[in-house]
């Protein structure tokens, strides 16, 4: 069992901002000074993308998938342009949109352990991996959560929004049973919430009556300030403006989330820029 903590980020619908609240909380590790890797699961790559990897002559997350041994991961796994920004471990296992090749609907025993096998080979170099998830409940996402102590399903305050969190947490509960009973969710945030509108308070107080405690705090405010730093592949807590800081906090308060629940190491003065 790989004794890493490990989280990942999943939502069964396309669209709500799964990757950029990867890349979000990714950022408040990296401020943190916590020792992070960020495996890219998704085939659409984004992750690999908004944190500045260069992929040429490098292995990636579909080797890794073929070949879970420690020499072809060691060969997947790079150092983020991010660390250009202040000292710290923020590495990322790079996606690749061949990983799609490997998310049929119905995946051997052996193929769901591979991510976890993979992982093992590299567990003493982290002290928290975060997964960004394919958008749907296939082999991909099976073999991420098999490799997981919790899952954060990312949701949006949208009509769907309650049946796909409710599926997403049917789901794990079955993946928990079935394969890995160390499984659970951390929980359901809510984001690209537009406070002022009527619409997203009805469908967050939905969620919060179908799933009381799961539904995290703080829910995330749409804000464009974060997918302008993913667009420059830079972390969101060194990006410029007000709106970027304050959404950097409400980064900082889920990975205190993490921390505590994964007990994550964190170095004692975190290594703010």
């Amino acid at each position: 069992m790989v004794s890493v903590h490990v989280l990942s980020v999943s939502s069964l619908k396309g669209g709500v901002g799964k990757t950029t609240v990867t890349l979000g909380l990714a950022s408040a590790a990296f401020a943190r000074g916590v020792r992070t890797l960020v495996v890219d699961l998704d085939p659409q790559s984004d992750v690999s993308t908004g944190m500045d990897i260069q992929v040429a002559g490098r292995l990636n997350i579909a080797d890794v998938l073929a070949n879970p041994k420690e020499k072809v991961v060691r060969q997947a796994i790079t150092s983020s342009g991010w660390a250009k920004v202040h000292p710290g471990t923020i590495d990322v296992l790079i996606g690749s949109p061949s990983a799609i090749n490997f998310d049929g609907p119905h995946p051997s025993v052996r193929d769901v352990w591979k991510l976890e096998e993979a992982l093992a080979a590299v567990e003493s170099d982290y002290d928290l991996v975060l997964v960004d998830c394919a958008p749907s409940l296939n082999a991909l996402t099976r073999t991420a959560w098999a490799a997981s102590d919790r899952v954060i399903v990312v949701t949006e305050p949208g009509l769907f929004s309650v049946a796909a969190a409710d599926r997403a947490l049917r789901a794990i509960e079955e993946i928990r049973r079935g394969l890995s009973p160390r499984l659970q969710p951390l929980g359901i945030v809510v984001n690209r919430v537009r406070p002022q509108s009527i619409e997203h308070q009805f469908r967050i107080k939905e969620l919060r009556d179908m799933f009381g405690p799961l539904v995290l705090s703080p829910q995330l405010p749409e804000r464009t300030s974060l997918q302008q730093a993913q667009g420059a592949a830079k972390p969101l807590h060194i990006w410029p403006g007000d709106s970027a800081q304050e959404l950097a906090a409400d980064f900082d308060l889920l990975l205190d989330r993490i921390v505590r629940t994964g007990r994550v190491p964190v170095p004692e003065s975190g290594a703010q820029a």
